[in-house]
């Protein structure tokens, strides 16, 4: 932690979606996959992660040999687990040529069941690389949808029924209300959100890519369709810019259960630490590291 209440012997890492209490005293503050990353090319052996189950599980499959703690271990996503074993078999079984790509908001559990994993960054470019023809995409279907809208590689699309329920909330009239207004603003959103609002910004990207956009824009004004935590970061790269939410109450209530007294007892190890199968944790990292692969 920035403060360095915990004396430096652990990592703390901090989703945009963490509230800005937490996300003031992290060491580091990014998106889902990147906080990974940095769990792994830490040279510290504790990391504790202000996130949702699945970021704790996708730092302990990249890092199996480091001790991963989640602050709330009941902080969840929604979205993670909205995909079926059997499903995914059936598929399988029945479409000749087809990969299974997984968003990263997922569970250990599906990205072991997958061909490849990927981000709301860069799932364009994974799939376009991929040499196969049918694309099962789970377990997002807006992502899903927004890829297969920009995908110029002739793939053929089934998509899962997962969803976020924070982003899916939003609506078309909610981004018409919040531009009347703000005329002046510019809509920015993730993909996550659906088609019809996707359709509406002036860009769509991932959590990080919102943020560098807002960074380097000349506009002064944006409205953020995204979840609420982003506009700590938001606001402290860009002090001379307004940022106003899509929608009131634009959060997710998992992430709000971090606080900084979990992320204390996270660190005294009060906390069970984070757990994922060798051998699921084994399928899982092959599906990360050929995303690594494509990505290059």
């Amino acid at each position: 932690m920035k403060d360095r209440e915990h004396g430096g012997d652990a990592l703390v890492l901090a989703h945009y979606y963490a509230p800005a209490e937490v996300q003031r005293t992290a060491d580091f503050v990014g998106d889902s996959y990147a906080l990974a990353k940095k769990a792994k090319e830490s040279d510290k052996d504790t990391v504790v992660f202000c996130g949702v189950s699945f970021m704790g599980e996708s730092a302990k499959i990249l890092c199996p040999e480091k001790t991963v703690y989640l602050p709330e271990p009941a902080a969840h996503c929604a979205m993670a687990d909205m995909a079926d074993e059997e499903e995914i078999m059936r598929l399988r079984r029945e479409v000749p040529d087809l990969a299974v790509v997984t968003y990263i908001n997922s569970s250990a559990r599906l990205k072991a069941l997958s061909d490849v994993i990927v981000t709301s960054s860069n799932a364009q470019k994974i799939v376009a690389a991929l040499p196969q023809k049918n694309i099962y995409f789970i377990p997002d279907q807006n992502l899903g949808k927004y890829v297969a809208a920009h995908d110029t590689s002739g793939k053929n699309f089934i998509f899962g029924r997962g969803y976020c329920p924070v982003h899916a909330a939003v609506t078309a009239e909610d981004v018409l209300r919040a531009k009347t207004a703000h005329p002046d603003a510019r809509f920015l959103t993730h993909p996550e959100c659906a088609a019809e609002v996707c359709a509406l910004a002036d860009y769509v990207g991932s959590t990080a890519g919102i943020i560098s956009f807002a960074e380097d824009s000349e506009a002064r004004e944006f409205i953020v369709g995204t979840e609420e935590g982003v506009l700590y970061e938001l606001e402290r790269r860009c002090p001379n810019k307004k940022f106003y939410l899509v929608r009131v109450r634009f959060l997710c209530e998992d992430m709000k259960k971090i606080t900084r007294e979990k992320v204390r007892a996270a660190l005294a190890g009060e906390l069970p630490p984070v757990e994922v199968e060798e051998k699921v944790r084994v399928k899982a990292e092959r599906a990360l590291l050929r995303m690594l692969e494509l990505a290059q």
